[in-house]
């Protein structure tokens, strides 16, 4: 008689549940994608799982070999999909490798009534074996280096300034050329190591509960004679000395709003502009060093560039309304998020017009003022590109047409002001768009400085549907070509092409080929039959079924589904009413931050994302009242005019992690006279992403620009992880990094004092489209 007692069932059953809603969430779940033609491989795993959970439930001795064999055939089911990369085989695998684990252990062995000591370990040992592989296939992923592309860029060129350079850093783009480089080189691969903090000054600044969630800390401050300048989101300019960061002055314009700032889409500064009278033998005038601050109320103000005092002599005690004639708005609806172009005798500056919210929204025109006392001087109104502007007149300039929210660039010597252009608002459904505006959207057109008259225009996107506007400043750089040295224009732009220029007439450098793209257009729309491409393009591959992601076996299933729910033929899929997966999303492969070129060794950095977004039309009978989002890209927005509302958002899990696979921000180098990717790596960890702060190195989206010295240093402080890093401008090795308090979603600059002491400066203040964290920091870094 055996006085033993029978082993507890309890585990055995517990686990049985387990892993019984396991199995209905992969039959559920994989039936629903195979109705939709994707992988079989859920549906058979929730099978397999569902007679599993049945054998345990029943205490069976096959249990446990049942479950080794239905973990062996995941295992190379997922080595098929993706072979060693480990941050796709993981979120496959390590649920069903806990649960083996559990099941391996010897109380569960004794839960399924498997006591004896002879044959116990032998129906253990295939699930010990499937175990090994499991974890043999881990390891070899983790040893597996991560896709990378190894160059080195190559120059014959030594460091040294470019022609006519400074070491100062006076316009948004370091110069007008928009280059984002510091000719000075006291920085350099060999002792980046030892940059620590100068100084670290408090704008004081911080997001308001009255304040909009997209409160935007992206200023690239100036340095001129060893003043620094900046502006704040709302839009307080402050001076401090450049060597030291102590503040010289500080000016408040006192935004005003009839109904708060909490509205608004987004409160943004990206800089201020600077003009010296000295630079061009200009003598008599007040306020020789001024500086030119756009304000989040539409007004544009001079400054006395010593005092901080307005101008007298600007407009209006210091002041120029741009309000006037752009139309009627809703408060933020219409300003200057970013610093106007500064020439010789004019300001010009353009304005940011809300998306999605109407089909009467402001005119983007591009306004002239004299720099010295504010009067308009010439007026280019895009939705008439063709013809002068009256700007005696009082009539409006013509509503709704495309804009330029961005940074211009300037050629003097040409005499040429190039705007990187948007589109006539909606963004995503295009149907009543004028030719003469559709002519001149998401492109760059050059105007005449003197004029305003348009003397060119190279569109990028045809009709654009995916809120691909111009986002980044055109780069101006003398490029050695097989014809000599010719004067370039280098364009980044959000579907990625990099398009190169002759900023004299606009044709093409580079080879721009027209290619067929998806048609099938939303009702009462229609779709360009092919869009221009560059030769030298970051554009990312076409998304497949097999690169959806997320933390878990189950989320990436959800995205599965999620993916073959949504209409996907590839880049340029027009929004629909089913809702269209939008690669590479309207955040860009490249936006607002451009890209950085060195002049002399004519090699570009830059800093490529590639992150989905999903684009629904919704029919107004069936719009959800009272769910409309006043941020530009995430929620539904309500349209007037049009027969849709637009819904907007990433592509991400139910866990609110990315749907497709890392990486997905990288950081690269270009060799500009062949035109080829020299050198490409993921960039950025999730420790500021993340539930947990771990620092895994997946490659995260960044925010803000890239900035490279003659020192052969490139610098980028944009990612979603709170950090500036430094870069080996010839092969992008990283060579420093240093932790910032907040968010530095913004473009760093550099420059060099009396003495020659190198200094690189980010502000950090966080960004509320990203969510990361906020502040008021502007950080400045030299050597001991």
């Amino acid at each position: 008689m055996n006085n033993n007692p029978s082993p507890s069932a309890v585990p055995a059953r517990a686990t049985a549940v387990l892993l019984a809603l396991l199995a209905a969430a992969n039959i559920i779940g994989g039936g629903w994608l195979l109705m939709l033609h994707g992988s079989p491989y859920y549906l058979v795993a929730g099978l397999g799982l569902a007679a599993i959970a049945a054998g345990l439930w029943m205490r069976s001795g096959a249990a446990r070999p049942g479950y080794a064999a239905w973990l062996a055939l995941t295992l190379a089911w997922s080595l098929w999909e993706v072979g060693l990369d480990w941050w796709q085989l993981v979120p496959r695998l390590w649920i069903w490798f806990v649960i083996g684990a559990w099941l391996a252990l010897p109380w569960m062995g004794r839960s399924l009534g498997q006591l004896h000591r002879w044959t116990a370990p032998r129906q253990a040992a295939p699930l010990m074996l499937a175990l090994l592989a499991t974890a043999l296939a881990g390891i070899a992923a983790l040893l597996t280096p991560a896709p990378a592309r190894e160059g080195q860029l190559v120059s014959s060129a030594a460091p040294q300034p470019a022609a006519g350079a400074t070491s100062d850093w006076p316009s948004y783009g370091g110069t007008a050329a928009g280059q984002r480089y510091a000719p000075a080189a006291q920085i350099t691969p060999a002792n980046v190591q030892g940059l620590q903090v100068a100084w670290h000054f408090h704008t004081g600044d911080k997001p308001g509960p009255g304040d909009p969630t997209e409160i935007t800390n992206e200023n690239t401050p100036l340095e001129v004679g060893g003043n620094l300048y900046l502006c704040t989101p709302h839009s307080i300019a402050i001076a401090l000395d450049a060597a030291t960061g102590r503040e010289k002055w500080r000016f408040d314009p006192k935004l005003q709003s009839p109904v708060g700032f909490k509205h608004f889409e987004h409160m943004t500064c990206r800089g201020v502009s600077y003009h010296d009278d000295a630079a061009y033998q200009i003598t008599g005038q007040s306020c020789p060093q001024r500086i030119l601050l756009p304000t989040a109320d539409a007004r544009l103000i001079a400054l006395d560039a010593n005092t901080g005092q307005p101008c007298p002599g600007f407009g209006q005690g210091g002041t120029v309304n741009l309000d006037v004639r752009v139309g009627p708005h809703a408060p933020g609806g219409y300003y200057s998020t970013s610093p106007p172009a500064v020439t010789r005798d004019l300001v010009i500056v353009g304005g940011h017009v809300s998306d999605n919210v109407s089909t009467n929204e402001p005119s983007g025109v591009i306004r002239a003022f004299d720099v010295h006392d504010g009067h308009l001087v010439w007026a280019w109104d895009s939705g008439q590109p063709d013809d002068p502007a009256d700007i005696a007149g009082t009539k409006d300039f013509t509503h709704n047409s495309p804009n330029m929210w961005s940074v211009p660039s300037v050629d003097e010597a040409l005499g040429l002001v190039y705007l990187p252009m948007g589109n006539q608002t909606p963004d995503q459904w295009g149907g009543q768009r004028t030719e003469a505006s559709e002519r001149v959207s998401a492109g760059v057109v050059a105007l005449d400085v003197a004029t305003g008259r348009m003397r060119w225009w190279h569109q990028f996107v045809h009709h654009d549907l995916w809120d691909m506007d111009v986002g980044g400043q055109p780069s101006l750089v003398d490029l050695d070509t097989a014809d000599g040295r010719v004067p370039a224009l280098v364009a980044s732009t959000k579907q990625g092409s990099l398009y190169v220029l002759d900023r004299r007439t606009g044709k093409a450098i580079l080879q721009v080929d027209e290619k067929p793209v998806p048609q099938g257009a939303a009702p009462g729309d229609r779709t360009a039959a092919t869009q221009p491409m560059s030769r030298l393009s970051f554009s990312p591959p076409p998304l497949r079924e097999a690169d959806m992601w997320g933390s878990t076996a189950l989320d990436q299933l959800w995205c599965r589904v999620r993916f073959r729910s949504l209409r996907y033929d590839g880049m340029f899929t027009p929004p629909s009413l089913q809702g269209s997966l939008v690669y590479p999303g309207n955040f860009g492969v490249f936006d607002w931050g451009g890209v950085s070129v060195d002049p002399v060794r004519q090699w570009l950095v830059a800093n490529p994302d590639t992150m989905a977004f999903i684009s629904r039309l919704i029919p107004k009978s069936e719009s959800p009242s009272g769910e409309h989002s006043h941020g530009e890209a995430n929620g539904i927005k309500y349209v007037a005019g049009i027969p849709f509302d637009i819904q907007l958002e990433p592509f991400l899990s139910p866990l609110g992690v990315p749907c497709q696979a890392p990486p997905w921000g990288f950081v690269a180098g270009v060799d500009l006279r062949s035109a080829t990717i020299a050198w490409q790596h993921r960039n950025g960890t999730i420790r500021d992403s993340s539930f947990l702060p771990l620092p895994f190195p997946l490659g995260v989206p960044s925010l803000g620009g890239t900035i490279v010295t003659a020192g052969g240093v490139a610098f980028l402080s944009g990612t979603l992880d709170n950090y500036l890093r430094a870069y080996d401008a010839a092969n992008g090795r990283e060579l420093w990094k240093a932790r910032l308090p907040a968010g530095g979603q913004s473009t760093p600059m550099s420059f060099a004092d009396a003495k020659g002491r190198q200094f690189v400066v980010v502000t950090a203040g966080g960004h509320g489209s990203l969510g990361t964290k906020p502040g008021d920091d502007v950080i400045a870094y030299a050597l001991p």
